[in-house]
């Protein structure tokens, strides 16, 4: 969990594999070494921040409906970069289950909305 605080990349296969962190299986082990590897073929990668003549401050945001089979819960995102960087960035399972994709769409942008402010 703490790589994701430089490396936005890896925050939701690390969230998903958090999720079973309690009952892991030998595929949570496999799936968790699949990430370490990628980190260590990735480890030129990160968060960089350029010199340039525009302030572009800008966010997205994303979500999919009920991906979670257990409690039906959706999983949602944004990000927020200025200029070539990533400054602010989120993914994890809704609160609230989602009754359809707009639904858990608009709740995925009311969470952007609410860090922008």
């Amino acid at each position: 969990m703490y790589l994701t605080a430089t490396r936005p990349d890896i925050m939701f296969a690390v969230g998903v594999l958090l999720r079973f962190l309690s009952c892991a299986s030998e595929l949570h082990m496999i799936a968790a070494t699949r990430v370490i590897r990628y980190l260590k073929g990735t480890v030129t990668f990160g968060i960089k921040f350029t010199k340039g003549n525009q302030f572009n401050l800008c966010g997205f945001t994303d979500s999919d409906w009920a991906s979670c089979v257990e409690d039906m819960r959706s999983t949602s995102g944004y990000c927020f970069t200025v200029g070539s960087g990533c400054f602010s960035w989120s993914s994890k399972k809704q609160e609230v289950v989602a009754q359809s994709t707009a639904e858990a769409e608009f709740m995925a942008a009311t969470a952007a909305a609410n860090q922008a402010i």
